[in-house]
Order: structure tokens, then sequence, then C-alpha cells
């Protein structure tokens, strides 16, 4: 499994009853200073980045690294916060 210094990306909608709990782990990575992006795909923006990485349903997480790859991803799921923090580098 390859870590990165990366940052997390929330995608998530309105209607879509799952996606408070990302929004939550998006929060808890906040507290410990990992960067979080969020996109409403209410949004323009949002939907801009939803169909950038081929986004068909929410929630959904994306983690890049440092050059904007991405390392890993949970689509339509919810997974825990260990399981996305496994994927990032907490120890900067």
């Amino acid at each position: 499994m390859r870590r990165c210094h990366g940052i997390n990306k929330n995608l998530y909608e309105a209607k879509c009853p799952k996606c408070p709990a990302v929004k939550e782990i998006g929060k808890e990575l906040k507290k410990e200073g990992l960067p979080v992006l969020n996109y409403d795909l209410d949004t323009i923006d949002g939907l801009a980045e939803a169909s950038f990485y081929s986004i068909l349903s929410t929630p959904s997480i994306i983690i890049e690294d440092e050059e904007e790859k991405e390392v890993m991803s949970w689509r339509g799921v919810v997974p825990t916060l260990e399981e996305v923090k496994q994927h990032l580098s907490v120890g900067r």
C-alpha cells in the first residue's frame, strides 16, 4: 500500500443518505491538520470534479498524492476514518 502526503477529496450531494458520514470523516481529518476538499455535486464545481474522476455514485472519497495522482478511492460506500487514514500520511 502506498502512503502519501496528499489530499483527501470528498464528493457528496444533498439527497444522499450516506453523505453525512463522509462529511464527518472530512471534519475529523481537518482536526488532525490533513488537507480536505469538499465538493457538493449539486454545484457546478462539484459536477466538474465528479466528471473529472468519473464519479457515478455518492458519496465518494478520492485520495491523491502530491502530484495529484489518485492513490485510493471509495465510490458509493463510506469507509471508516481509520481506513482513510491508512492511505494518508498522518505523521508529516
